[in-house]
């Protein structure tokens, strides 16, 4: 097969594990579906690969231009009997929300702040942190789907091979299991919003009486 063959089957694998999991919050997260943001521009996507080539010296990954062109991001909605400001309707998956592509390249791209993640070709995708100035979450590569911080080097083991595999694992936690497939956090909803949590031990304070688990 060759390299470009391989590309387009992957970007068609992305886009059905995308939809999978996005039905699946359209039917039982409405507030976190309300959360995706339209498709990002050709010319974003251009601007992304072509300042990956000439500060870094590799592309976009293919996956990650599949999934930007299905959805820009997240923009968190609203949540009036969210007093406490816990729930951020974005954060549906277990690694966080998903990054625009000038937010993803941020923590890559040279500036204050930034490190050189020790020269692996990798790009965040997913944070857990403020998405203006992530420090932690989830990048692609074409090893994989892994972890990245600023603080550590991301050139061990990826966790899955690939985005698609990424997205279908959460697609498979959310309508087979088991709960903790992914990790010790678990899928639930919270006024019409995907959060995972720990049901011993739950990190939300206010929500955690209106968190209700999947399984």
């Amino acid at each position: 097969m060759s390299v470009q063959s391989h590309g387009e089957e992957e970007a068609e694998r992305v886009a059905v594990a995308w939809r999978a999991v996005t039905d699946w919050l359209a039917e039982h997260a409405p507030t976190s579906y309300a959360s995706l943001l339209p498709p990002a521009t050709d010319d974003e996507i251009a601007t992304a690969d072509s300042q990956l080539r000439q500060h870094l010296g590799f592309g976009l990954p293919v996956e990650l231009g599949a999934l930007w062109r299905l959805c820009g991001g997240v923009e968190h909605q609203d949540i009036e009997a969210d007093e406490q400001g816990e729930i951020f309707s974005g954060e549906f998956f277990p690694g966080g929300l998903l990054l625009s592509p000038a937010k993803a390249l941020a923590p890559r791209l040279p500036g204050p702040g930034t490190k050189d993640f020790w020269g692996a070709e990798v790009v965040p995708w997913l944070t857990g942190d403020d998405e203006d100035a992530p420090l932690q979450g989830s990048y692609i590569g074409a090893r994989g789907v892994g972890k990245w911080s600023l603080e550590d080097n991301p050139a061990g083991t990826p966790d899955y091979p690939s985005m698609a595999a990424y997205l279908e694992t959460v697609h498979r936690t959310l309508t087979v299991g088991p709960a903790n497939l992914m990790s010790s956090n678990v899928p639930g909803v919270v006024w019409g919003c995907l959060i995972w949590d720990r049901p011993q031990g739950s990190w939300l304070t206010d929500a955690a009486g209106h968190w209700s688990p999947v399984h």
